[in-house]
């Protein structure tokens, strides 16, 4: 058997027809709305990579600080002998843990993107040769089934992404991942916390306006996916905190009244001046509100790490 393989559980057209029903939902709502996902096509991607690089976006840095000092911490945990990592992109965070996971035999990362996982995974088993690469093309947010693989398994979501999804998602998304789990797999999960509002919104709305053309990009893909006619200059950028939801909020604001036209779905939008587009949400978390979420979903919290600064978390949590 080859040391990877790669799956394909989204039909071809999936990410077409999901990126349709989207904006047909969010943008017909009376108070607009669009998934963050779509702002990572190739450009929005690149443009995420150099965020995670700006003075003002400390997750990315500080999510690393923590798998530098704890990964052997983690990999004596859980005795992983498959690491499944979902919206694994470039895998580049993970190298942490495959370096720490000496015992480690399968590594299964899971992306709406073949060419991401085709990429990683190719280079990953170039240096680890005794490592086989299952890589899963899927959305994991529509339920999951893995490969057979050896266990105890252990999933890693990272990034804090787990916060741009609403409370009912989460609790959604957590209940479907305890589903995948044995007795003795586990859950590594990374999640931003809740810090001063300065510090929040600044990662959100850098001096550089790299975040700025990220939010926009998203203006950028309906045109080139639906035949819209956006002008991306006729929105400003805004990032707001929610202080009574303690998130973060990524809007898109009309800078004058406008209508828009969206071929793909026969669809006319009509934009107010100064109304809002919300592109994002990012709930920053604390330790018993995640304590109690995995609870919720069967999940039962082992260990806890913060980077030193005591701004990103890294949980570990026990199938029940």
């Amino acid at each position: 058997m080859s040391p990877f393989q790669l799956t394909r559980t989204l039909p071809e057209d999936a990410t077409g027809a999901a990126l349709r029903a989207d904006v047909l939902h969010g943008l017909t709502r009376t108070s607009k709305t669009l998934p963050p996902k779509w702002f990572y096509d190739a450009h929005g991607s690149d443009l995420f990579e150099k965020i995670t690089e700006l003075p003002e976006y400390y997750p990315t840095r500080a999510e690393r600080e923590i798998l530098l000092d704890r990964a052997p911490e983690i990999a004596a945990a859980t005795g992983t002998r498959t690491l499944v990592e979902l919206g694994s992109g470039s895998s580049d965070k993970t190298r942490h843990l495959l370096d720490a996971m000496p015992g480690l035999h399968t590594y299964v990362p899971v992306d709406v993107s073949e060419s991401a996982l085709r990429q990683a995974g190719e280079a990953l088993i170039a240096e680890r040769p005794g490592l086989d690469v299952h890589a899963l093309i899927a959305d994991f947010t529509g339920g999951l089934s893995l490969p057979r693989t050896p266990g105890p398994r252990l999933v890693a979501f990272l990034g804090g992404t787990i916060g741009n999804l609403l409370p009912v998602e989460r609790a959604g998304f957590l209940a479907s991942v305890r589903s995948l789990l044995s007795p003795g797999d586990a859950l590594l999960l990374g999640t931003d916390l809740v810090k001063d509002e300065s510090v929040l919104v600044a990662a959100y709305d850098d001096a550089a306006g790299v975040t700025a053309e990220f939010n926009k990009n998203v203006l950028t893909v309906m045109n080139r996916e639906l035949g819209a006619d956006f002008d991306p200059g006729a929105f400003d950028h805004v990032a707001l905190w929610d202080t009574e939801h303690e998130w973060i909020e990524m809007r898109l604001r009309a800078r004058t009244a406008q209508t828009v036209k969206i071929p793909a779905l026969d669809l006319a939008v009509d934009f107010a001046g100064g109304e809002e587009l919300r592109t994002e949400v990012s709930a920053k978390f604390r330790e018993d509100g995640v304590r109690g979420e995995l609870a919720a979903a069967g999940l039962g919290l082992t260990h806890w790490w913060t980077d030193r600064e005591g701004r990103f978390a890294l949980s570990l949590s026990m199938a029940r």
